[in-house]
């Protein structure tokens, strides 16, 4: 359909060099786009889908290992051509960390600034919720400590100071102008902000990643017609490490 080319972010290395060592083995070549969701994203990535039969489900497989989160929030975002890390969900992956090898280019839609305004207030109870369920984790033993001595009034203090320490460790600064003005004119995903590691953008081709969004899809979301990568290329730079 055409080339894409695109930029990855120096602040986040492991992401830049795991990305740059894969396209120095070749290993996107003949990769699949296997998911792609008209108005949101198309995804490539799994390894699997080299040889894919048709109809087959895709998107659970990877090189075997995970990448430490990169979350760089509001610098990164997923506007309109960002370049992002796939990931299992949170239940699973409390940590966020990325898949191995699956990415997704945003394509998203427009919003108006008072619909960004009602993401805003959910993003920050879902930053909350988030933030208090990870020290709830991390108070596991003294609470069942509680627990067990049926300490009640113990309980509810140690509530309230987890809430008092959620309340301080999240921001709850307004969306930047920069982001508003994105998401208003070029459009995206905020949904996902603050969620999936954004380590780059689409610098060229983006009519191309139109294609394909627009591509007729199955029940899962696979064209039905193979979108495959032919083959990818560093121009510039090399990879921190083999």
């Amino acid at each position: 359909m055409g080339n894409i080319k695109i930029k990855l972010y120096d602040d986040t290395p492991l992401h830049r060099d795991n990305f740059l060592k894969l396209v120095s083995d070749n290993f996107y070549d003949s990769l699949l786009f296997h998911r792609v969701i008209k108005d949101f994203m198309v995804q490539t990535g799994d390894p699997t889908s080299k040889n894919a039969a048709p109809g087959a489900r895709l998107g659970a497989s990877d090189p075997n290992y995970t990448i430490p989160a990169e979350i760089i929030y509001p610098r990164h975002y997923n506007k309109y051509g960002a370049l992002a890390a796939a990931r299992t969900g949170d239940q699973i992956n409390p940590e966020r960390r990325s898949s191995g090898s699956q990415f997704y280019i945003v394509t998203g839609r427009k919003f108006t600034a008072d619909q960004l305004r009602q993401m805003e207030s959910q993003m920050l109870q879902r930053k909350l919720q988030t933030c208090f369920q990870k020290l709830t984790r991390d108070n596991m033993e003294r609470i069942r400590e509680l627990q067990v001595a049926k300490d009640s009034i113990g309980l509810e203090n140690l509530r309230q100071e987890l809430i008092r320490q959620t309340e301080e460790s999240v921001s709850q600064q307004p969306l930047p102008d920069n982001i508003i003005r994105d998401y208003t004119t070029l459009g995206g995903a905020p949904h996902l902000d603050d969620q999936y590691t954004v380590f780059g953008e689409v610098l060229e081709g983006m009519d191309v990643i139109e294609k394909i969004q627009n591509a007729a899809t199955d029940s899962s979301d696979r064209p039905l017609e193979d979108i495959r990568i032919l083959s990818t290329k560093i121009l510039c730079g090399k990879p921190m490490h083999k």
